[in-house]
């Protein structure tokens, strides 16, 4: 255990697209105390998402504080401290102040969000060119990604690109100011910076081939030359200013960063409880966008399905990276499309509930069988690409198409559509599982996490729709924990990430798919919604936006 013994405690940061959140937890992963502080997102006509790393601080600052002050913890026991974060990219100059990224010019406005697709020709740029550093994200690299970014900035602000200092992904923006260590995460640098983790080296070709060569001349010292493990224990832990803003002691072990989704991961698929270890079980990690995460002891190369990534979620396992663009913030947007959405929002309003929540407990009043649930969707079928197809086609100009609609603009209609939004996300997930399962990777439980995905419908709709069980995990903030688990490693509490993942979570309830008449309905509507994708592929063309 740590230097203060068995009683210290973990702090666990998470920084999502709309708030920073942190979280206390004793050694065996129990949650203590939590707080939550919203975040601004600055949104442009263009896919434009912005952000600002002061005010971003300032929240987890502010979360921080209060988490610990509920948990009753003195500053003294907290053992060690993890972060998580989106990937998005933090522009500083070399001063290490915020340089504008907007076209407003304020520099508070510095962070490129990772829904932010201003870099989508810029990613047709760089995968035109073929490199073979693309073969280790899918053979497609996205927009969301930030080489595609960087180039933007080169392209469209030369003035930031030159001037910038550094160039950060959230997550290692975080450890940065908490500690004034410079190193990166082999997390983020790997999956998004196309890092080549297994040969712990950047590909000087590469950027030079994409027009990014300065890059590589400075060494890549803007974008990190000094890449860690995640976990591994950074410089000499919390500054004396970091611990001031935070209300913690300076020294405090700070771990090695990782992405927000990956730090669902961590604290998910180690799990104690049946179905295997890491390498057989699946992350899904359902937020405003969904993640999934396979492991595996071999390198497997999955066509549009991000990586093989080495050690980028567990030291020694490689990583396969899919998921929806858009899927909480899909469901959402969706429902909001039904003529019955502002009657649903009055009504939800005068119970003290999301909108969400309501549909939710008005499926629950109907009390159908588990399988039966889908029967509410009718005839309706969704494929909620909003924003895109993260996986498996890498297709960033993919939009959602619906089939089935009808003239009901009561509540019932609004909850079909909701249920077929939900069913559409599973049958995507699906899709992913597939095309992994043909080139090797074949996980045999998918394991929940994110607060979207919070409800037994929800959870059990999507077992139903992707055809695997499917459990959650007796915490309720698995990031906050995945991060945690992070900070003990860093603190000495756990040699490594698997002991640290072994020790602090446990699966939950186990969600077993629908059988016989509702499997095979199931079967029918996921290929009902692979005919919808070829179809709206078929209305696009090469000139169209």
């Amino acid at each position: 255990m740590t230097q203060q013994g068995q009683a210290a405690h973990f702090l666990g940061v998470d920084v999502g697209t709309g708030s920073a959140r942190a979280g206390v937890f004793r050694p065996d992963g129990e949650l203590i105390a939590h707080a939550k502080r919203d975040i601004a997102l600055y949104r442009e006509d263009g896919n434009i998402a912005e952000q600002s790393s002061e005010n971003i601080w300032q929240a987890v600052c502010e979360s921080v504080r209060e988490a610990v002050a509920q948990s009753g913890v003195a500053p003294a026991d907290i053992g060690g401290i993890g972060f998580d974060a989106t990937c998005s990219l933090v522009v500083l100059d070399r001063d290490m102040q915020p340089l504008s990224i907007s076209k407003t010019g304020d520099n508070n406005r510095n962070i490129i969000v990772w829904m932010d697709h201003r870099a989508t020709e810029q990613a047709q740029q760089i995968n035109a060119g073929g490199h073979t550093v693309l073969n280790y994200v899918g053979g497609t690299i996205s927009p969301e990604m930030q080489t595609p970014k960087l180039l933007w900035l080169k392209t469209h602000m030369p003035d930031t690109y030159h001037a910038a200092g550094a160039f950060f992904d959230l997550p290692d923006y975080l450890t940065w100011r908490a500690t004034g260590d410079l190193a990166r995460s082999r997390c983020s640098v790997t999956c998004k910076w196309t890092y080549l983790g297994h040969e712990d080296r950047w590909d000087a070709d590469f950027f030079k081939n994409v027009g990014l060569d300065e890059l590589a001349r400075e060494g890549f010292s803007r974008i990190g030359n000094r890449i860690l493990d995640v976990g591994t224990a950074l410089g000499q832990g919390l500054s004396a200013e970091a611990a001031r803003d935070l209300g913690l002691q300076s020294q405090t072990p700070v771990a090695v960063s990782i992405i927000d989704a990956h730090a669902a991961g961590i604290g998910t698929v180690g799990a104690q409880g049946d179905y295997g270890d890491a390498t057989a079980r699946i992350g899904y990690v359902f937020g405003t966008s969904a993640c999934t995460m396979s492991s595996s002891r071999e390198g497997q190369f999955v066509p549009g399905v991000w990586g093989p990534y080495y050690a980028a979620m567990i030291p020694g396992l490689w990583l396969n990276e899919g998921g929806q663009s858009a899927a909480g913030e899909a469901i959402a947007h969706l429902v909001r499309c039904h003529p019955a959405y502002p009657d649903a929002c009055e009504r939800a309003k005068a119970a003290g509930l999301h909108v969400l929540s309501f549909l939710l407990n008005e499926i629950d009043a109907l009390d159908l069988p588990a399988d039966q649930i889908i029967s509410l969707a009718r005839q309706m079928v969704v494929v909620p690409e909003f924003l895109g197809n993260r996986a498996p086609f890498a297709d960033p100009d993919a939009r959602a198409v619906i089939a089935g609609l009808d003239l009901d603009d009561s509540m019932n209609g609004l909850i079909a559509l909701y249920i077929a939004g939900i069913s559409g996300l599973g049958y995507g997930l699906r899709q992913i599982l597939e095309v992994q399962r043909e080139n090797g990777v074949a996980p045999e439980l998918v394991v929940i996490s994110g607060g979207a995905g919070s409800h037994p419908v929800i959870k059990q709709l999507l077992a139903d729709s992707c055809g695997l069980p499917l459990a959650d995990t007796s915490c309720d903030e698995p990031v906050l924990l995945g991060s945690a688990m992070l900070g003990a490693v860093a603190a000495g509490a756990y040699e490594n990430v698997p002991d640290a993942m072994q020790a602090m979570s446990r699966l939950g309830k186990v969600y077993t798919p629908a059988s016989g008449p509702s499997a095979a309905r199931h079967t029918q509507r996921y290929k009902a919604f692979e005919a919808l994708q070829t179809a709206a592929r078929l209305t696009r063309s090469e000139d169209q936006p």
